[in-house]
């Protein structure tokens, strides 16, 4: 009976493709909800109550793991408090404040670039360049994303403008790229270890901030929007997207896993004709079918 009731965890953990994929859809979804609330939920507290929530979550299922390998773990203590740093305090601190600023077209515009900061950070660090199928694919499935994001009309590029939100999700994407970057060089220890860490420290790093936040009276207000944001963010696109994120990057590498950002706008774009009954157009198949073949063209085992 085991065998049978974990087999499909384990061919899912075995699926870097559909787990990247689905990760996408989660924080496809996180971006959709981050607008939709901006001004309504704090956005350093709910990175902070999302990580708690996380870790409260996954800590029962991951005691004995993190009892065995935190002595691996205490070796890289440093590279472990950045990774916290970077995929979980700063990216979604940023993120959060950054929607609460800015446009979902410009948002989606800076999200599109995120497989190039990733490239950025694994040359800068560790000499490692992007093949030629990689960089053919991050930019077929960027000329993708653009397509669907400009709604065929790439002229609207001339009409958008950026602010302090747009700067944020820059430096999110900085943040971010570095995470991706470093996983590879993590300790060797199990997922859950890992990501109970992470999310234990990111949470912590957050604290002051929320505290802040709170003390000049940005609080979070106890209704159902409230209650809906919170319990998405935390099972979605921190439990499970990170569990997955991270799983992904393990088995294919960071550059190969990058393009897999490109997917996000491809999700949101299909939430809002599915949810808001916006319009299936020709540009929406366009861009869809430039962004999947760059990432199968990226994401090749020859091109790793």
């Amino acid at each position: 009976m085991p065998s049978k009731t974990h087999s499909p965890l384990r061919w899912l953990n075995s699926q870097p493709y559909l787990l990247l994929s689905l990760t996408s859809l989660f924080w496809a979804g996180n971006i959709v909800l981050g607008r939709y609330v901006a001004g309504h939920v704090p956005p350093l507290t709910l990175s902070c109550v999302r990580w708690i929530g996380s870790f409260l979550m996954l800590l029962p299922f991951a005691h004995s793991y993190l009892k065995r390998d935190w002595p691996a773990m205490r070796a890289q203590l440093p590279l472990l408090v950045l990774l916290s740093a970077t995929g979980f305090a700063i990216n979604n601190a940023l993120s959060y404040w950054g929607l609460q600023h800015t446009q979902a077209l410009n948002a989606l515009l800076m999200q599109s670039s995120g497989p190039l900061f990733v490239a950025l950070w694994s040359l800068l660090l560790f000499g490692v360049r992007l093949t030629a199928a990689q960089f053919a694919g991050i930019m077929l499935s960027l000329a993708g994303v653009l397509t669907i994001i400009l709604r065929g009309d790439f002229a609207t590029l001339a009409t958008i403008r950026f602010n302090k939100g747009d700067l944020a999700l820059a430096g999110t994407l900085l943040a971010f790229g570095l995470y991706s970057a470093l996983m590879p060089r993590r300790p060797k220890t199990h997922p859950l270890s890992l990501i109970v860490f992470t999310t234990g420290c990111g949470a912590l790093l957050l604290l002051p901030f929320s505290a802040w936040e709170f003390f000049t009276g940005f609080t979070l207000k106890p209704d159902l929007v409230t209650a809906g944001t919170l319990i998405y963010v935390t099972i979605f696109p921190s439990t499970l997207a990170y569990l997955f994120f991270n799983r992904g990057i393990a088995m294919i590498g960071p550059n190969r896993a990058a393009p897999f950002f490109h997917l996000m706008p491809v999700f949101g774009s299909i939430m809002a004709i599915a949810l808001l009954g916006e319009e299936l157009r020709v540009f929406h198949i366009i861009g869809y079918a430039l962004v999947l073949a760059g990432v199968v063209i990226a994401s090749r085992r020859a091109s790793a």
